[in-house]
């Protein structure tokens, strides 16, 4: 028979494991190393890796090296010639997430995309619709050509933002010249909710070690929808014009992801 100071020990620990389970945060690391060469990577692959994904395309999605592509569609704008994707994670606090990316050879950049993982907060405003009622705001990152140079710059959706789409702050990565058609790029992005109608929000995105954007940000005025809950996965061409499109289909590759909760 078990001593009483035993089952007070065995229970005081039982707690405790179930206090870890229910507090541990969610990670999730992805690359694409056991799938096969030239594979269709399908929905069902997709699910089986990242939990849940809405907007899957399984034809512009293949296994190349390794690593994943992605095939935006010629003469197409947005989710018509590209990948629109979404994945729920656990409502958190702070989330960090790192990627590569790397744009094909022959990559037409004509205007400029979206591109990559980013995330969506509260009701995860994109798509030129403004959070004005403060109840959503999403952080991702853009390529875009100015007809001088192309470069990567934030695409930040939040309370407050003049308009009439993503905001950019202003920022450029590189600073000067222009990206690499066939160079892997690291992404580091991190994100935390404000409070209230505090501007004690942040985010932070860094491309190969050197920061791009790195401020404080109310992204929500409403605590309910303060809560960072989808990893977004966004590959397409943007913007309404024809000077968007590109005659020619375009490749994008991914590997590397990794998703880490910091805070509930």
């Amino acid at each position: 028979m078990k001593s009483q100071t035993g089952i007070v020990l065995a229970n005081a620990l039982l707690l405790l494991l179930i206090s870890c389970e229910s507090t541990a945060l969610y990670q999730k690391s992805i690359n694409w190393d056991s799938r096969t060469h030239q594979q269709t990577y399908t929905d069902v692959m997709a699910r089986s890796d990242f939990g849940s994904v809405t907007g899957w395309q399984n034809s512009r999605a293949m296994i190349s090296n390794g690593g994943l592509r992605i095939t935006i569609e010629k003469n197409a704008l947005s989710g018509a010639g590209g990948l629109i994707s979404n994945t729920g994670v656990p409502g958190g606090t702070a989330y960090e997430l790192d990627f590569d990316v790397k744009f094909h050879s022959q990559f037409e950049w004509s205007r400029g995309g979206k591109v990559g993982f980013g995330f969506g907060v509260g009701n995860g405003n994109t798509g030129c619709n403004l959070p004005t009622d403060g109840a959503g705001g999403s952080l991702r990152l853009m390529w875009y050509n100015n007809g001088n140079r192309v470069y990567f710059h934030p695409y930040i959706y939040h309370f407050g933002m003049p308009g009439p789409c993503g905001s950019n702050f202003g920022k450029s990565y590189p600073s000067t010249g222009s990206l690499q058609k066939g160079q892997w790029y690291k992404v580091h992005m991190y994100i935390k909710s404000n409070t209230g109608s505090n501007t004690n929000g942040h985010m932070q995105i860094k491309i190969n070690g050197e920061t791009l954007i790195d401020q404080s940000i109310r992204w929500t005025t409403n605590d309910s929808k303060r809560f960072i809950n989808r990893l977004s996965f966004h590959t397409f061409r943007g913007g309404k014009a024809d000077e968007w499109k590109s005659n020619t289909d375009g490749y994008i590759y991914y590997d590397n992801l990794s998703v880490r909760q910091i805070s509930a």
